[in-house]
């Protein structure tokens, strides 16, 4: 299939681009450039994200989808006596998935360092407790790629407290059809919206008109309770579909959510997603997801008056070292290509 080919591409360009929460800046861009000279509509709204609007036959019900660009990350907590960095967390993943990797420093005059995340007592020849030492903020720790050897070094390089951290994708596309990249949650989503909306809006007549958020603060809890129109009837997040012991999900289907921490997506919307897919011969798992929440989530607790639902590619290892296959994205698309062109529930 041609278009996954392109969703691929799509996802590679994004994954390069640093974009943790509160830093999303360069990637909102890359959408926005991605998008460019395109029948629609494309605006920011204050808090970054990216509100893409395609009218439709019918202007008196809108619909929304959103996927986030915002990822994993952290911020230069302090700056220690031997020239290295102590880090705060920026959304919710364990110390060890992040441990032995290589990351960007970006200073706030633009200049950016290289870096490696390492334990404090990483060396087996000289630490004891090396093998069982905590990996948590109290050991973790950034190597610069600078001669340092004290914070007042350091502070010379133009790195300060409050400087955000990238982790480096290292995304790898194999001959048997998987993705493996940081950072697929949520870009693996965002490279699907950002090819559909190439499609339907230069070769398809929509029934409703339909927004497109791309939000950009979802791992920290807000990026999609907002610029939601009081026409708005459905809110469709498009985001990774969690797999492990006990899920269903899996890399090769969409993954459609019934419940997740939040409480249970809207019944007849989630119904009628999985009548698109098995009308439409397209694979799908319907699935809990018990730690996690959506931007979908997000603006039901904002208040907002909507059917929402939830469905995604299979991810394996979120928060980690993600995978997923091609098959998955390619399955996800059909879905929600078919949704765009359905009536409302």
């Amino acid at each position: 299939m041609e278009i996954t080919n392109r969703i691929i591409h799509t996802i590679e360009e994004l994954v390069k681009t640093p974009s943790s929460s509160g830093f999303t800046g360069r990637a909102i861009e890359k959408v926005e450039s991605m998008l460019t000279g395109l029948p629609l509509e494309m605006k920011r709204n204050h808090k970054g994200g990216l509100l893409i609007t395609i009218e439709g036959k019918d202007t008196t019900k809108h619909r929304l989808l959103t996927a986030h660009v915002d990822t994993l990350g952290a911020m230069v907590k302090e700056i220690k006596g031997n020239g290295r960095l102590k880090l705060s967390m920026i959304g919710g993943f364990n110390w060890s998935s992040v441990e032995g990797e290589y990351c960007t420093i970006h200073t706030t005059s633009g200049k950016e360092y290289s870096g490696t995340i390492l334990m404090h007592q990483t060396s087996v020849h000289v630490y004891k407790d090396a093998r069982e030492a905590k990996r948590d903020e109290q050991n973790i720790e950034v190597r610069i790629d600078e001669k340092v050897n004290n914070a007042n070094e350091v502070r010379e390089l133009g790195i300060s407290v409050g400087d955000f951290i990238s982790f480096s994708p290292r995304v790898e596309v194999t001959d048997s059809g998987f993705i493996k990249s940081r950072h697929l949650d949520d870009k693996a989503s965002v490279g699907i919206l950002v090819e559909l909306i190439k499609e339907i809006s230069t070769h398809e007549s929509l029934p409703y008109t339909t927004h497109f958020l791309i939000s950009n603060n979802e791992e920290i809890g807000y990026g999609g309770n907002s610029n939601i129109t009081p026409e708005t009837v459905e809110y469709l997040a498009i985001d990774m579909g969690a797999m492990g012991d006990g899920q269903s999900t899996d890399e090769y289907t969409v993954s459609i959510c019934a419940k997740d921490s939040s409480g249970p997506y809207h019944y007849e919307l989630r119904k009628k997603l999985v009548r698109l897919a098995e009308e439409n011969n397209i694979g799908y798992k319907v699935d809990i997801y018990p730690y996690y929440g959506s931007d979908a989530s997000a603006a039901i607790r904002a208040g907002f008056d909507v059917k929402h639902g939830l469905i995604g590619p299979g991810i394996e290892s979120s928060h980690a070292f993600e995978r997923t296959h091609k098959s998955s994205l390619e399955q996800t698309y059909r879905l929600v290509y078919q949704y765009v062109l359905s009536e409302l529930v």
